[in-house]
């Protein structure tokens, strides 16, 4: 079996023979855990870790602190890199009048939310790489992004940057503090929610606000960019079939196609990269993150059952693949990114000449070119070509004069060879920590693939990386941590780390029975409400009462490319209250979702998870509870649920004999048991259960009245 060989692999020195600051090969980051820091261990410039090391140091030499934030899938992090932090001059630079610290965002997401809001505020945009100037007590007073070494594409060169800011700095103090005075007070503002009532119709304005951004060609919303949003697509899917929506589903169907025939999709390997960067999903930023392929799993599985198409359930599959084969690690977790580059070019893993794809296909070549778009001049740099389906395969069959399934044997079989190939050139590297929030999206959707498949291998993907994080990333006294990689878990968990996980161990204990699931579903929440609330406001904090007093503590409700914490948070009280029968959970849900009525009425569609919550709670849902002697004897009762689109259910197992932990955490469970020794199934509306039937067919008629 070939192994991979990853680009940027980073052997670690013998650590103990080192002096505290790296000695005249590394630098400090080399003492840490971070793939994106440790990527940064050689360079010339005296990196510190984010920490008070850096910032006594900054305050005992009056020097303002350089803060560079990024991750290690960044293709413009590793150019700045390139470009000057590996630059002696700059370095010297840097060393000299300034205190620099790396971040890695992944890590550290409480640091990177409160300067990107810095910056987006003072420029008008964010991104990364992040390059932000504050003072020794962490005030900003000055923020960009990327800087080349020198002047260039209309921006300032990094050199000249540093010498203005030095200057102020030692020319012009006051005016430098009064900068950074004036943004953390904006930034304390910005940071108030202002509770209100949620509009009645927010639900149908958000839908309309993704209507009237549709793009009918191509799928998607807006231009370029373009960025998958698996949730949004999930939500817009729910109303689609609450309101009877035709044109809605039809906008998420094509959308999901138009995807996965671009070159987004990895038509080799399988999984998504991060987004597109023209309008048609041809060109991908080719990065490949875990979370994106979590929510747009959880899409493709709610398309598959919304619609019965087999096409979504292919691509499911496949994304599953793929998470199996080369994010999992020995122990069942799941790691954060692969990059987009390797061998210093972005995409050259990924694509193909018009010679070298002939050449590996073999027979049938020109035939296969033009299904996946592959030109003799490229359809991307350099005369390369991004595989992806660039024909209607039925009319190219036809064309070929060849039947549909011969015709897709024969892409099939190319495929194979194409996949083959590729895997002996260098692989992108790897990002191999795995962080609690971004598993907990991942065990969700394997959770919710593996029910509405009947598939129990991806099931027990989930149960592995579940597993995994309770027994290595929860601490006794019920602390979740954020990140864990060889071994080394650490950095108390933030908002999303609790919400992300128990969304997964919400759909987990659906998909399995396993009370375990729910209970630590329950404690965490607990654990949550009680570390992350506010005492003015409905709302939850992005870190815990205990977290490390940075210049504000942040609260967050946007779902960009990750749902916030807030938003899943709601989302799952909203369950856990149909679930257990604490209607206080749902209360506090709309606390939380009321907390951000100002941002929601004025952008009802950037907030699609929180959404989500709200549609939960005003749609009518159902408690599905089934009860039986075991998870054997109700199986095919079980399979009739899973394998349904019911959004708004929720599904609980009354075992008969030993089934106190369920009981406590579901008081009216105890009414619903096994009759006359024969499983038993019930649909409840507001905890008021219907007679119980024992079927599977007879359950089915139940549910497809709902």
């Amino acid at each position: 079996m070939h192994t991979k060989q990853r680009d940027g692999a980073f052997r670690l020195p013998d650590l103990e023979t080192l002096p505290p600051d790296g000695g005249a090969e590394f630098n400090r980051l080399v003492f840490t855990s971070s793939p994106y820091l440790l990527q940064h261990a050689r360079n010339p410039v005296d990196w510190h870790p984010w920490g008070e090391e850096a910032f006594a140091k900054a305050r005992a030499e009056d020097k303002p602190v350089f803060l560079s934030i990024g991750y290690s899938t960044c293709h413009w992090c590793h150019v700045m890199e390139h470009e000057s932090f590996e630059n002696e001059d700059v370095a010297a630079f840097l060393n000299e009048h300034y205190v620099s610290i790396k971040v890695d965002r992944e890590e550290r997401p409480d640091v990177d939310h409160i300067y990107m809001t810095v910056c987006q505020a003072m420029t008008g945009s964010g991104g990364w790489p992040l390059s932000v100037f504050l003072t020794p007590e962490k005030k900003p007073f000055f923020a960009g992004m990327y800087f080349p070494p020198d002047d260039r594409f209309g921006r300032p060169g990094f050199i000249r940057v540093l010498q203005a800011l030095h200057n102020a700095w030692t020319g012009d103090r006051q005016k430098v503090l009064g900068i950074g005075e004036e943004l953390q007070e904006k930034l304390a503002e910005s940071m108030q929610s202002r509770p209100g009532e949620l509009p009645d119709d927010l639900l149908a304005q958000a839908v309309k606000s993704f209507k009237s951004n549709y793009d009918e060609v191509f799928g998607g919303f807006g231009s370029a960019p373009k960025f998958p949003m698996g949730h949004t697509l999930s939500f817009l899917l729910r109303r689609a079939t609450a309101e009877g929506d035709a044109e809605l589903l039809r906008m998420v169907e094509h959308t999901l196609m138009r995807m996965y025939r671009g070159g987004m999709w990895d038509h080799l390997g399988g999984g998504f990269c991060r987004y597109s960067v023209d309008r048609k999903w041809l060109v991908p930023h080719f990065e490949k993150m875990l979370y994106d392929n979590a929510l747009l799993l959880m899409a493709y599985t709610d398309a598959f059952q919304t619609t019965g198409t087999e096409a979504y359930r292919r691509i499911a599959m496949e994304i599953v693949d793929y998470i199996r084969r080369d994010m999992t690690d020995a122990t069942g977790l799941f790691f954060s990114a692969e990059n987009a580059d390797s061998e210093g070019v972005e995409g050259k893993f990924y694509v193909f000449t018009r010679k070298e794809f002939a050449d590996i296909v073999g027979e049938h070549a020109d035939m296969l070119a033009e299904y996946f778009g592959v030109e003799e001049a490229g359809n991307f740099e350099h005369g390369q070509n991004i595989l992806h389906i660039a024909v209607d395969p039925q009319e190219w069959a036809q064309r070929q004069g060849l039947d549909l399934t011969d015709a897709l044997e024969r892409v099939a079989d190319a495929k194979q060879k194409l996949f083959a190939a590729r895997a002996q050139r260098i692989h992108p590297s790897l990002d191999d920590k795995s962080l609690a929030s971004w598993n907990g999206l991942m065990i969700a959707a394997l959770a919710r693939a593996g029910s509405a498949f009947g598939d129990e291998s991806v099931t027990r993907m989930a149960q592995r990386a579940a597993d995994a994080i309770l027994e290595r990333m929860l601490t006794k006294d019920g602390t979740l941590l954020h990140r864990i990689r060889g071994g080394d878990a650490g950095i108390p968990g933030f908002l999303e780390d609790y919400a992300f996980l128990t969304w997964g161990l919400i759909d987990l204990y659906q998909a399995t029975f396993d009370v375990r699931y729910l209970t630590h579903a329950v404690s965490l929440t607990e654990e949550m409400l009680s570390r992350f609330s506010a005492q003015d406001h409905g709302a939850l904090f992005f870190t815990a009462d205990d977290a490390e007093e940075l210049i504000v503590r942040t609260v967050e409700s946007h779902d960009g490319a990750l749902p916030s914490g807030n938003s899943a948070a709601a989302y799952n009280l909203v369950r856990l209250a149909r679930m257990t029968g604490r209607s206080e959970w749902e209360e506090r849900a709309q606390d939380i979702m009321r907390a951000f009525a100002a941002q929601l009425e004025r952008y009802a569609a950037g907030s699609t998870v929180m959404l989500t919550a709200l549609d939960f709670a005003k749609e009518d849902g159902q408690e599905i509870v089934l009860a039986g002697r075991d998870t054997a004897a109700v199986s095919s009762l079980a399979a009739e649920v899973r394998r349904r689109w019911l959004p708004r259910s929720v599904l609980l197992f009354h075992p008969d004999g030993d089934a106190e932990e369920i009981r406590r955490l579901v008081p009216f469970i105890e009414h619903n048991a096994a009759v006359d020794g024969k499983p038993a199934a019930w649909v409840c509306r507001n905890f008021a259960c219907e007679m119980p039937v024992h079927g599977a067919e007879e359950l089915g008629a139940r549910l497809s009245e709902i």
